[in-house]
């Protein structure tokens, strides 16, 4: 396998070069940009496996740079800031972000948040008990990190991809919070379990006709959620 590469998105040099020599030590191939729109241009020259993206860069948010990423691909995000209020967090995971580090950060921590988000990609680690999971007229080929619904396919984040693929493993059971925050993210994002509510909604809009009246992903209240049944009661 080759090794899985990373675009750090950082104004600061010396977080950026640190990052990129720390990471680089661990064994991932790693550019650095310094502002949003060069970024932009070696994301689409490079296609990395995963981009580390500062929220406050200068000129064009770390906001607007997701976003245009979002629209181009479904390639895994890390964003970083200096910031620590819910409401910034938040935007970043419904703008379609898969994890969130607040600065100031250790090093090792940001590289077990990286090697943990590439594992759910299969960039990191081969998984070999993946295959094709089938629930109702969803597939989810999990060898190719591939969905399709009712045979049109659709593109998710990694996160989205893995809660998807937890539910589609025990279909009509309900899962917690808490269960998809250990089983997605780790045990170490304990007391995130509200984030998972965002994720849910972000992979409503691509799965379900009508988000608002949802038929496959439901809400079990005061419980969690569920993949309906093909056939069955919902």
């Amino acid at each position: 396998m080759d090794k899985p590469r990373i675009l750090v998105i950082d104004d600061e040099a010396a977080i950026g070069t640190m990052v990129e020599d720390y990471l680089e030590a661990q064994g991932y191939k790693v550019d650095w940009a310094s502002d949003g729109p060069s970024g932009l241009d070696v994301f689409r020259r490079t296609h990395p496996d995963l981009i580390i993206l500062d929220l406050m860069l200068p000129g064009r948010s770390g906001l607007d740079v997701c976003r245009d990423i979002r629209a181009l691909s479904s390639v895994p995000v890390i964003m970083l800031t200096a910031k620590s209020e819910e409401i910034d967090r938040v935007v970043g995971l419904e703008l379609g972000a898969d994890d969130y580090v607040t600065k100031p950060f250790s090093l090792r921590e940001l590289a077990a948040r990286v090697r943990a988000v590439l594992r759910r990609t299969g960039k990191d680690v081969a998984d070999p008990g993946s295959a094709v999971l089938q629930v109702g007229d969803i597939t989810i080929d999990t060898d190719r990190h591939e969905v399709t619904v009712a045979g049109r396919p659709v593109a998710l984040t990694p996160t989205e991809f893995a809660i998807l693929s937890f539910l589609a493993e025990r279909p009509g059971r309900v899962a917690s919070r808490l269960q998809l925050v250990n089983a997605v993210l780790g045990e170490a994002y304990a007391g995130y379990e509200r984030s998972i509510d965002t994720h849910v909604s972000n992979l409503r809009r691509k799965i379900e006709e009508d988000p608002s009246n949802p038929r496959r992903l439901l809400t079990v209240y005061g419980l969690g959620y569920k993949l309906a049944e093909p056939g069955g009661r919902g």
